[in-house]
C-alpha cells in the first residue's frame, strides 16, 4: 500500500511541476467543453486531466485472431486513440463529464463496467482484437495503422453489438452533418423483445455482455457524433483553426483524433494556439479484470504530464467527436454550431443540414446483423457481416 501511495504522490508531483511550467497568461485552459484558468484552478485542471481513460500500446495480451500479433506497440495508436474517444462518451453516459477519478476512493460499477469494454480480449466489446479484426472489413489488415476515418467506422460497427451502452453512432460522410438522419437513427425503435431475446441467447461473448439490463425501451439513444475532416492538403489551413479550437469549447465536446502522419494523438483540449492530448505510444502490459470484475486501473490513467503540440503542426486529417446523451444536447449541438462554427467562417470545416440531401442514396440507420455465431467468431468474418462501404480514407500526405 505504501509503494502505491507513494507512486500517486509522485505521479501528483510530476505533473504539478508539468503544469508550473504553463506559460504565465491570462487564457484559459479548455479541456473537453470545461473551462480552467492557470492562475487560479491548476490543481482543477490536473485533476480533470488525469480523469481521462488513456489507452496504450499493450503487449503479451492472447493473439489477434489467434495467431496474430500479440502486441500493438507501432500500429494501434489510431486504435487506442479510439479507444479513448469512446471511452470519453461512456463515462459521460453513465458517470456524467464532471466524473472525476480518485485514486482513493472506491469507483462505482459502471466505471470498471466501462473499463472491461475495452480490455485486451477478443472477448471484449471494444478491445484491441476486435477492433483490428473489424477493420479488415474496412480494407485494412491486421497489423495496418488506421486512419482517423476508418476508426470511426470500425467503432460504429461494434457499436451495433453492444447493448448496455446502446449508442447510436453517426459517422459524418462528405464534411456534412444531416439533422434529419441522426434523429432518426436515436429515435429507431428497438428490435422487438422475441428477436432481441434470440440474439442475446446467441451471443454469449462480451459483444454480447452489455446487455442492457434495464431492458429494451424507446428513447433516444445517446448519440456519438463522429466528424472526419480534412483541414488542408499537406498542413492544416489557418482558417479553420478557430472553429477548429472553438470545437473543445463545446459541453458535448469529446476532444478530436490526428496527429501527424503514422503518429496518433488523442486531442482533449487546448491552451492558446497549442493542442493538448494524451499520447498512446508508451507500451505496457496486458491487464485483464479480476475475478470480482474490478479492474486494477492504475495504468489507465495518465501518470505521466500531458503533452502539448503547436495547432499548425499537427497533420490535417482530423476526427472530432461528440457526445449527446439526450436530444436536447444534439439540440443545443445544433445551435452552437451554428452560431460559433458555420457563421464566422467563410471557408468551413463542415457542413450542418436539417435534411438528407436528394442526391444521397436513401438513410437506412444501421442495425444489428443476423448471425448465428459467437461475437468473436462473428468479428473474425467480417466480409460477411458488411459490405465495404464506399467511404473515403483520409490519408496522411
Amino acid at each position: 500500500m505504501e509503494s502505491v501511495l507513494s507512486r500517486y504522490e509522485n505521479q501528483i508531483t510530476i505533473l504539478s511541476d508539468y503544469l508550473e511550467e504553463f506559460p504565465e497568461t491570462d487564457e484559459p485552459v479548455w479541456i473537453l467543453g470545461r473551462q480552467h484558468h492557470l492562475n487560479t484552478d491548476k490543481s482543477k485542471l490536473l485533476l480533470d486531466i488525469s480523469a481521462r481513460l488513456w489507452f496504450t500500446y499493450r503487449r503479451k495480451f492472447s493473439p489477434i485472431g489467434g495467431t496474430g500479433p500479440s502486441s500493438d506497440a507501432g500500429w494501434g495508436c489510431m486504435l487506442r486513440c479510439g479507444q479513448m474517444m469512446l471511452a470519453q462518451a461512456l463515462i459521460c453516459r453513465h458517470l456524467g463529464r464532471d466524473w472525476q477519478w480518485e485514486k482513493h476512493k472506491k469507483q462505482p460499477e459502471e466505471y470498471h463496467r466501462i473499463l472491461r469494454c475495452f480490455l485486451d480480449r477478443k472477448d471484449c466489446c471494444y478491445s484491441i482484437h476486435q477492433m483490428a479484426q473489424m477493420g479488415v472489413g474496412e480494407g485494412k489488415s491486421i497489423g495496418e495503422w488506421f486512419g482517423p476515418n476508418t476508426v470511426a467506422q470500425v467503432l460504429k460497427k461494434l457499436a451495433l453489438f453492444d447493448e448496455w451502452n446502446s449508442l447510436a453512432v453517426y459517422v459524418s460522410m462528405d464534411n456534412t452533418v444531416v439533422i434529419e438522419d441522426i434523429k432518426k437513427m436515436c429515435w429507431s425503435p428497438p428490435q422487438s423483445s422475441g428477436a432481441a431475446h434470440s440474439s442475446a441467447h446467441l451471443h454469449r461473448s462480451a459483444l454480447g455482455r452489455n446487455k442492457n439490463t434495464a431492458g429494451f425501451c424507446t428513447g433516444w439513444k445517446p448519440l456519438l457524433l463522429i466528424i472526419p475532416l480534412r483541414l488542408g492538403i499537406n498542413h492544416i489551413n489557418p482558417v479553420y483553426i478557430d472553429a477548429f479550437k472553438e470545437c473543445f469549447k463545446m459541453p458535448q465536446s469529446l476532444g478530436a483524433l490526428g496527429g501527424k502522419p503514422n503518429n496518433a494523438y488523442y486531442f482533449i483540449g487546448f491552451l492558446g494556439n497549442e493542442l493538448i492530448y494524451l499520447d498512446p505510444h508508451t507500451t505496457q502490459s496486458f491487464v485483464d479484470s479480476e475475478e470480482n470484475g474490478t479492474v486494477d486501473d492504475q495504468s489507465f490513467h495518465c501518470q505521466q504530464a500531458p503533452h502539448r503540440m503547436k495547432i499548425m503542426n499537427l497533420d490535417p486529417s482530423v476526427a472530432l467527436g461528440f457526445f449527446c446523451k439526450e436530444e436536447c444536447d444534439f439540440d443545443n449541438w445544433c445551435s452552437l454550431v451554428q452560431k460559433e462554427i458555420l457563421k464566422q467562417q467563410s471557408l468551413r470545416m463542415f457542413e450542418l443540414v436539417q435534411k438528407h440531401p436528394p442526391h444521397w442514396p436513401p438513410f437506412i440507420p444501421p442495425t444489428k446483423p443476423e448471425v448465428t455465431t459467437t461475437g468473436a467468431e462473428l468479428i473474425e468474418s467480417t466480409d460477411k457481416l458488411f459490405e465495404l462501404e464506399e467511404e473515403f480514407e483520409i490519408l496522411s500526405v
